[in-house]
């Protein structure tokens, strides 16, 4: 039997036996002879107190105070930084003042910054294309350098093996490739093999590539991440004849220490913990208003109103607040494998919370059970039904949705590799919308779900409200639920497809890799 089936077997087995004093307040002469239904009662009772309380408005004032941090600390709140150690000090004490046990978790990480990102094509036909650095990327030298521009053929897996590579016709040049088929990391290291002085890697589908090589010993030569359109042109001119262009890519990487936040209750049962989560770091760009002051602020905002319930859980609820998930998923994996195996076994869930006001927004699920079919497998059993939870709770309240890929990029993975139960919600990245989602949901088809994403204008005008408050609500009703009774993570849950063509297709975030893994998030790695 493994750790999974384990734990669930022991969240069965125990929820007949919570104990009244361990549950609420509730007066006895109001308590059954049924725990298994008190449970369930004082679940109902704090969800609807939780849902009624917290609010995208009150929950607004914490994106103020991150908006003003990152303008105190050179336009950003990226792990490492001044604005991200402020952030975290700021979450900790209103925690902290809330009466949570709250700690912080260190640990060390390359901190990444830009310096430069500019591409210009001098000949056949002079233009700036907008380029965007891998992070974990080797340098050019400053003013960066001039090269002709070397194709890759097209096929499914562009520029991932030597074989891609004519022989003596990459040497000295940049390599045009095409992304899809292996990681970024592969594709520059074989442009590398044969010769090349820089790698230029082109989207295969709609919208910006910003990605990452996965790590700071993974870089061999200067790499950046164009459009699909831009990609097709460089490479339909190259087929034509020369294409002569200059590529200045520098960034700088030095070691630092971060730390992630991480509240508790004081009571509840410490194996039966219900874990929610958000990342607090931005990137270096912007202020990350909405990626992610938006899920740290929502997450902030309940767990504030459920201690100011003074409900007694019957199981321990735990918050966290990941640092450097731009740079990987650093924050969440060190603290995961810094738990013991009992410790991780003590996690009767994970509910993640990423980018959940995004101005032209979609609702999207995770797709625990993979009833969608899209990318990845499902994740750990109990996940079909965390999504169950979700999609039942949106849909009492009316409110559209659909699934999305368990695709590595946020915060989950570490705990889907650990083989706990995981799910959550998010609102749309550099993914274009549809038509039909412009219908479903409203805003405009044809543009990215959040057109400032990993951009200076990630601020405080980036926020969807409405997409905000039906977010705070999911958070709040699954605190709220979970926080009392945790039958529903071991019932049956039916497959229920609910995909689109268009959410399978939203790309990685930086810090991921293309080949769909757990192991890497928010900036695609492939």
């Amino acid at each position: 039997m493994n750790a999974t089936s384990r734990r669930l077997l022991a969240v069965a087995a125990t929820t007949a036996l919570a104990a009244p004093l361990l549950l609420s307040a509730s007066p006895a002469s109001a308590r059954s002879h049924d725990p298994a239904k008190d449970a369930a009662k004082d679940a109902a009772k704090l969800s609807r107190k939780l849902v009624r309380e917290a609010s995208a408005g009150d929950a607004y004032r914490h994106l103020e105070k991150f908006q003003a941090i990152a303008d105190s600390a050179n336009g950003n709140r990226a792990a490492g930084t001044l604005g991200h150690d402020a952030s975290a000090a700021y979450v900790y004490s209103q925690l902290k003042k809330a009466g949570y046990q709250v700690s912080y978790n260190t640990f060390d990480i390359t901190y990444i910054e830009t310096l430069a990102e500019k591409l210009t094509v001098t000949a056949p036909t002079p233009r700036d294309v907008a380029i965007t650095a891998m992070s974990y990327t080797t340098s050019t030298k400053e003013g960066g350098i001039a090269a002709d521009l070397a194709a890759v053929p097209v096929d499914a897996t562009t520029g991932c093996e030597p074989a891609d590579y004519a022989a003596g016709a990459f040497t000295g040049k940049i390599a045009l490739i095409q992304r899809g088929g292996c990681d970024f990391a592969t594709k520059q290291k074989e442009a590398a093999a044969a010769g090349a002085v820089a790698a230029i890697i082109y989207n295969n589908t709609e919208g910006a590539l910003s990605g990452t090589l996965g790590g700071p010993d993974a870089g061999k030569i200067p790499t950046g991440g164009i459009t699909q359109a831009e990609g097709q042109a460089l490479a339909a001119e190259a087929a034509k004849g020369a294409v002569k262009v200059s590529l200045d890519i520098r960034q700088l990487q030095e070691e630092r220490t971060t730390r992630n936040v991480v509240a508790e209750t004081k009571g509840g049962r410490a194996d039966r913990t219900v874990m929610l989560g958000s990342h607090l770091d931005s990137v270096t760009e912007g202020p990350g208003i909405n990626d992610n002051g938006s899920g740290s602020a929502g997450l902030l905002e309940v767990a504030l109103k459920l201690a100011k319930t003074h409900d007694k859980p019957a199981n321990k609820v735990r918050f966290a607040w990941w640092s450097a998930e731009e740079l990987g998923l650093l924050g969440a994996e060190a603290y995961v494998n810094g738990l013991t195996a009992a410790q991780r076994a003590d996690i009767a869930l994970y509910l993640n919370f990423d980018m959940i006001a995004s101005p032209n927004f979609a609702q999207f699920v995770y797709d625990g059970d993979d009833s969608d079919g899209v990318g990845a497998g499902p994740g750990p059993e109990g996940s079909a039904q965390l999504e169950k939870g979700i999609t039942d709770f949106l849909d009492s309240k009316k409110v559209p949705h659909e699934g999305t890929d368990f695709d590595g990029r946020s915060d989950y993975g570490p705990f889907i590799d650990a083989g706990i139960p995981s799910g959550g919600t998010f609102t749309g990245a550099e993914g274009i919308k549809s038509e039909a989602q412009a219908t479903k949901y409203g805003g405009e088809a044809g543009i990215a779900y959040d057109k400032c994403y990993h951009s200076a204008c990630d601020d405080l005008s980036n926020i969807n409200m409405k997409a905000f408050g039906i977010n705070i609500d999911v958070i709040a009703n699954a605190v709220g639920t979970y926080a009392h009774d945790l039958s529903s993570v071991t019932k049956p849950a039916a497959a229920k497809p609910t995909a689109t063509a268009e959410a399978a297709r939203i790309p990685l975030k930086r810090g991921e890799t293309e080949t769909v893994s757990h192991s890497r998030g928010h900036t695609p790695t492939a």
